[in-house]
C-alpha cells in the first residue's frame, strides 16, 4: 500500500496518524493481509543462532604449554587475538589445566556469541604463527565429533551425478540481440528487454517494494543487487530473478563489486553514543558465491575521508579501488601518508605494509594492469614540487615519475584498455592571482613511457569536461566559458604514427557541459544538463560530422547501452515534471518515450567483455555489409509487421468510427417524432428549408404607485 493510500484512509476514518506509534503495531499471528514479506524467510533460515548447540565454539590446539603462575599472562595473549574478531562471551575462554602437573594442555575453547564470529575466528587464525614452535590449528567444536567418526581405512567417496546449475548469462542469447535495463519508480522495481525494433519497452520482470534503497547491477551483468536493513542481496537467473545470496550487514548503506564480479564491498555508518564523536564505519567483504565475509574494516570516520569522489557521512567512496584488471587479485585505500595495497588470496597487505607516501593526495589503478598512479602536491611552499608517480604491484616499484610544478589541482584520467593516462593539471601563473590548465599524457605501453605536455590554443580556457574515447586513441575536451564553450578533439596517433598528439578539430560554441562517447568508441554525445536544460547532439568522430541534434528537457542522467546502439536519456525525482526516460538510436533518432512519475533510477544492464579478438573485430567491421544482410532483411520483415500492424490499427479505429456513427443515426432516427412535436409538426431535419423570423414580445414585469406631495 502507498504512503498516499494510507493517508487518505486515515483522513476518511477520522485518524491522526501523528499520534500512532507504527512501529508499536504487531499483527495478529499469522496474518499478513495478504501482503508477503521478503523477511520471512530471512527469520527461518539466517536466524543468528543464539546458544543453539556448540556453532559458536571454537577450539585453538598447538599453544604453548605454560606453568600456572604464566596462565593469566597466556590468557591474556589470546583473549587479544580473538576478541579483536568478535565478542567473547562472559566465562568464554577455558584453558584446562594438568592436574598433576598444574600446566596447560596446550588448547584451549572460545565461546562467542553467534556462529559467524566463531566461523570468522577459525577463517582468521588458522595457520596462525604466535611463534616459531608454535602454530595455531583451529577447528569448530562441532568438527571434532566428525573427526571423530573418520574410519581407520580410506573408502573412495561417492560419486554424485553431476546436475547442471542454473544459466546465469541465458539472458546474452536473446535471439533478437536486445538489451536489458532496470528501472525504479514508485514503488516498483522492473527489468524490461530494450525492444527497439517495436519501439517499445519488453517486461521480463516486476516486484514492488524490492529494495529499500537503490539497485545496482554486477560489472559483467550477471547480478542485481538490492539493498535492504538486514543487508544485501544479489538476484539473477535464466528466465526470472531468483535471490542468488544475502550478506548480513545491519543498516548498509552503500555497495561496491569488484571488476571481476568476485567480491562484493558493502559499507555502514552507525552514529556515536556522544555527539562529539565521528561516526563508527563498518566495512565488509563478502565472496559473492559463498556469501562469507573475507575480511572487514572497522573504525572511526575520519581514517576514511581522505580521497575518493563522495560518499555519505564524510566518508569518500569507494573506500576500496580495485586493480589488476578482471582478476580481482589486488584492492587498495588511501590513508594519511600512506596508500594500503591488499591481496585477495589471504586479504592482508602486500609484504605486510603499507607503501609509505608523504601527503599522498590521490591514487587510481589501470583498468587492466596492476599499476598505481599517484599524486603528491608540492610541499614546503613549493621547495617540493608536486609529482605524479606510476607504480608497479605487487613489486611497488617505481616505473616513472613525473615533477610538477606550481600545481594549484591534479586529477587523474585513464583510458579504458590502460594504453595512456592523462594527467589534468592547475597551475599558478606567475602572479599566483590566477590558473591555467595543461594536460600531461603518458602513454603507457611504449617503451620508457614516454610523457607529452598538451596546452591548449588559449591557456586560460577553464576546462569545463574531459573523456577518452573508450577502447580508442582519441579523447574529447570541452573548455571555454558558459554558456557557448568550445569543445575539441585529440588523437594521441597521426598519420604518420609519430607518436605525437594532435587536434583533429575544435567545434565553436557548442551548448555542453559533458560528454558521453559510445563503449564501442567512434560516436559522442555533446550534452548541456543542468543550465542548458537538456540539450543533445549527436556527433560522428570519424567523420568529424554532427549525426542529429535533439533535446530532452530538463534531462539528469545519460547513459549508453552497452552496445554503443541506443541511449537513454533520463528524467529523475529530482525533477518534479516531466519523469522518465526517452531511448534514442546512436545517430539521436528518438524511438520511444516513457513517463513515469516519482522515477529514481535508470540502468542498462552491462555485458561481459567480448571473447573475439580485436582483430576478428576489425574484420567484421570491414565486411559488416556481408553480415547486415540477414539483419536488414529482418528489419525489412519487422519495418512490414509494423506497417501491417499500423494499417491494422487505422482499419480498427475507422471500423469503431463506422460503429459509432451507425448508433448515432438509430438513435437520431429514435428521437424523429420527438424532434417533430418540437417543431410544431414540421417534419424535416434541413435547416434551409425553414425561414427565422424575428417576434418581438413585450411583458409587463411590474406595476407601482406613489403619491408626490406638490407645493406651491
Amino acid at each position: 500500500m502507498a504512503m498516499e493510500e494510507i493517508l487518505e484512509t486515515a483522513s476518511r476514518l477520522g485518524i491522526d496518524l501523528s499520534q500512532v506509534d507504527l512501529d508499536s503495531i504487531r499483527l495478529p499471528p499469522g496474518e499478513d493481509f495478504g501482503i508477503k514479506s521478503d523477511d520471512e524467510d530471512l527469520n527461518e533460515e539466517d536466524r543468528l543462532e543464539f546458544d543453539a548447540g556448540f556453532g559458536n565454539i571454537i577450539v585453538v590446539d598447538n599453544l604453548p604449554v605454560v606453568l600456572k603462575e604464566k596462565f593469566e599472562k597466556l590468557e591474556g595473549v589470546v583473549r587479544k587475538i580473538y576478541g579483536q574478531i568478535g565478542v567473547i562471551k562472559e566465562d568464554g575462554l577455558w584453558m584446562p589445566l594438568d592436574p598433576v602437573t598444574q600446566k596447560t594442555l596446550g588448547y584451549c575453547f572460545i565461546e562467542y556469541n553467534t556462529p559467524q564470529e566463531a566461523e570468522l575466528a577459525r577463517e582468521k587464525t588458522h595457520n596462525y604463527k604466535l611463534d616459531k614452535s608454535h602454530v595455531f590449528a583451529v577447528n569448530m567444536f562441532d568438527d571434532i565429533e566428525k573427526f571423530l567418526k573418520v574410519p581407520d581405512e580410506w573408502a573412495p567417496p561417492e560419486t554424485k551425478p553431476y546436475t547442471p546449475g542454473e544459466n546465469l548469462q541465458q539472458w546474452l542469447t536473446d535471439e533478437k540481440a536486445r538489451d536489458q535495463f532496470v528501472i525504479r519508480s514508485g514503488s516498483d522495481t522492473e527489468v524490461l528487454w530494450n525492444d527497439a525494433r517495436q519501439l517499445k519497452p519488453d517486461p521480463v520482470y516486476k516486484r514492488a517494494f524490492w529494495t529499500e534503497s537503490f539497485v545496482q547491477w554486477s560489472p559483467l551483468g550477471t547480478y542485481l543487487a538490492t539493498v535492504h536493513r538486514q543487508g544485501a542481496a544479489v538476484w539473477g537467473g535464466a528466465s526470472t530473478f531468483n535471490r542468488l545470496m544475502r550478506y548480513a550487514h545491519p543498516q548498509v548503506k552503500l555497495i561496491d563489486f569488484s571488476p571481476g564480479e568476485r567480491f562484493l564491498v558493502t559499507y555502514s555508518s552507525h552514529e556515536p553514543s556522544n555527539p562529539r564523536d565521528t561516526h563508527r564505519v563498518v566495512l565488509n567483504i563478502f565472496d559473492v558465491r559463498t556469501g562469507k565475509v573475507m575480511r572487514d574494516f572497522k573504525g572511526n570516520a575520519d581514517e576514511f575521508v581522505v580521497g575518493g569522489t563522495g560518499g555519505v557521512t564524510g566518508v569518500s567512496w569507494p573506500v576500496f579501488r580495485w586493480g589488476g584488471g578482471k582478476d580481482d587479485k589486488y584492492f587498495a585505500r588511501i590513508g594519511k601518508n600512506v596508500i594500503s595495497v591488499y591481496e585477495t588470496e589471504t586479504f592482508t597487505l602486500i609484504d605486510k605494509k603499507s607503501i609509505k607516501v608523504d601527503n599522498v593526495m590521490d591514487f587510481s589503478w589501470s583498468p587492466t594492469d596492476p599499476i598505481l598512479a599517484l599524486f603528491v602536491p608540492e610541499l614546503g611552499g613549493g621547495n617540493q614540487p608536486a609529482r605524479v608517480s606510476l607504480v608497479q604491484i605487487p613489486g611497488k616499484e617505481e616505473m616513472r615519475q613525473k615533477n610538477l610544478f606550481s600545481v594549484s589541482d591534479c586529477k587523474m584520467y585513464w583510458q579504458s584498455n590502460g594504453d595512456y593516462l592523462a594527467v589534468k593539471v592547475d597551475r599558478y601563473t606567475k602572479t599566483k592571482k590566477s590558473t591555467y590548465t595543461g594536460f600531461e599524457l603518458f602513454r603507457i605501453k611504449e617503451r620508457d613511457i614516454p610523457i607529452e605536455v598538451l596546452e591548449l590554443e588559449n591557456k586560460n580556457d577553464k576546462i569545463i569536461a574531459f573523456a577518452w574515447e573508450p577502447k580508442g586513441h582519441r579523447f574529447a575536451v570541452i573548455h571555454g566559458d558558459s554558456p557557448k564553450p568550445d569543445v575539441s578533439f585529440y588523437s594521441m596517433r597521426t598519420t604518420h604514427h609519430t607518436g605525437r598528439v594532435s587536434k583533429l578539430i575544435t567545434l565553436k560554441g557548442k551548448q555542453a557541459n559533458a560528454l558521453f562517447w559510445s563503449p564501442a568508441g567512434r560516436y559522442i554525445i555533446l550534452a548541456g544538463l543542468k543550465g542548458f536544460n537538456g540539450q543533445l547532439e549527436f556527433y560522428n568522430v570519424d567523420e568529424l560530422e554532427t549525426m542529429g541534434a535533439a533535446e530532452h528537457f530538463s534531462a539528469t542522467d545519460i547513459e549508453w547501452d552497452p552496445t554503443g546502439r541506443y541511449v537513454a536519456t533520463s528524467v529523475t525525482s529530482v525533477h518534479e515534471m516531466e519523469n522518465g526516460f526517452n531511448i534514442w538510436s546512436f545517430n539521436g533518432k528518438l524511438l520511444y518515450r516513457i513517463m513515469k512519475d516519482h522515477f529514481f533510477q535508470f540502468l542498462w544492464r552491462p555485458r561481459p567483455p567480448s571473447f573475439l579478438s580485436p582483430e576478428k573485430e576489425e574484420e567484421i567491421f570491414k565486411n559488416l555489409k556481408k553480415y547486415s544482410k540477414k539483419y536488414e532483411a529482418e528489419d525489412q520483415d519487422v519495418s512490414l509487421l509494423l506497417s501491417e500492424q499500423d494499417r491494422e490499427k487505422r482499419r480498427r479505429l475507422k471500423d469503431e468510427w463506422d460503429s459509432w456513427v451507425n448508433n448515432w443515426k438509430k438513435w437520431h432516427e429514435g428521437d424523429r417524432s420527438e424532434r417533430q412535436r418540437l417543431r410544431d409538426g414540421e417534419a424535416s431535419d434541413e435547416e434551409e428549408e425553414y425561414e427565422a423570423k424575428e417576434v418581438e414580445v413585450e411583458e409587463l414585469l411590474d406595476v407601482s404607485e406613489e403619491v408626490l406631495a406638490f407645493e406651491e
